[in-house]
C-alpha cells in the first residue's frame, strides 16, 4: 500500500496520475492513497477540493492533515529543511495509521541531479536522492517512481492535462540553492546534450582507483 506526497505541484499531481494507473496492471498488486500536508505557518496553499477531487478521479482516496513548526527552534536549519522535515514527519505518521508500506515522492531527475551538484558544490558529498530509500528505524520506505523522468516532460503533460496550480506559491522557495542549479543543469546541457545522462550515470559509475 503506498502514500503519495501530494503537494499540488505538477510533479505530486503527475505521480497521482502514474501511480493510480499502474496499481490496476502491475504485478504484485498494490494500492494508493494520497495526502497533502498543509503547513498552518507558511503561506503555501493548495485548493483542497481540486486535490480531493482530482485524487477520486483515478480512485485515489484522498487525506488532508495539517501540521506546523516553529523556525525559531533550530537557527542552523534552513525553513526549507524545517518544513520538509515536519511534513515527512506527518506522512510517515499517517503512513503508519493507514497501514502502508511505501511513501512515494514527487522528484524526477531534475531534482535528483540537482541535489547531486547541491552536495557537491556546499557539502563536499557525492550523494543524492536514491531512487529507493529504505528506512531503518520505521516499517515504511520512501521511494521516488518518477526517478527517470525530465521536468521537460512533466511540464508537457501538466500542459496537457491542464493542471490547476497552487493558489500560493511558498515563499521561501526562490531563496533556495535548487533553482541556482537548475541554471547550473542548463548550463552544462548547452556544453554537453548529454549532460544529464552522463550526471546519471557517473552516480554508477565510482572509479575509486583514480579518487584521492
Amino acid at each position: 500500500k503506498v502514500l503519495i506526497g501530494l503537494s499540488g505541484g505538477k510533479d505530486s499531481m503527475a505521480l497521482v496520475e502514474f501511480l493510480a494507473e499502474r496499481s490496476r496492471v502491475f504485478k504484485p498488486r498494490f494500492s494508493v492513497v494520497a495526502a497533502h500536508v498543509s503547513m498552518e505557518n507558511v503561506p503555501y496553499q493548495a485548493d483542497i477540493e481540486y486535490l480531493k477531487q482530482y485524487c477520486e478521479s483515478y480512485g485515489v482516496p484522498f487525506y488532508h492533515v495539517t501540521t506546523s513548526f516553529d523556525p525559531s527552534t533550530d537557527k542552523r536549519k534552513s525553513p526549507c529543511f524545517l518544513c520538509s522535515w515536519n511534513r515527512r514527519k506527518k506522512l510517515f505518521d499517517l503512513a503508519k495509521e493507514l497501514g502502508c508500506t511505501k511513501i512515494a515522492l514527487g522528484h524526477h531527475q531534475d531534482d535528483i541531479l540537482a541535489t547531486l551538484l547541491m552536495n557537491l558544490t556546499f557539502q563536499g558529498a557525492f550523494s543524492t536522492m536514491p531512487p529507493y530509500l529504505k528506512m531503518n528505524h520505521v516499517d515504511v520506505d520512501i521511494i521516488r517512481p518518477m526517478c527517470l523522468i525530465a521536468e521537460s516532460e512533466i511540464k508537457e503533460m501538466a500542459r496537457i492535462r491542464g493542471f490547476v496550480k497552487p493558489v500560493k506559491n511558498c515563499p521561501y522557495e526562490t531563496d533556495s540553492h535548487r533553482s541556482d542549479m537548475s541554471e547550473v543543469m542548463a548550463l552544462l546541457e548547452k556544453m554537453n546534450p548529454e549532460a544529464r545522462h552522463s550526471l546519471w550515470g557517473a552516480m554508477t559509475n565510482i572509479q575509486s582507483d583514480y579518487l584521492p
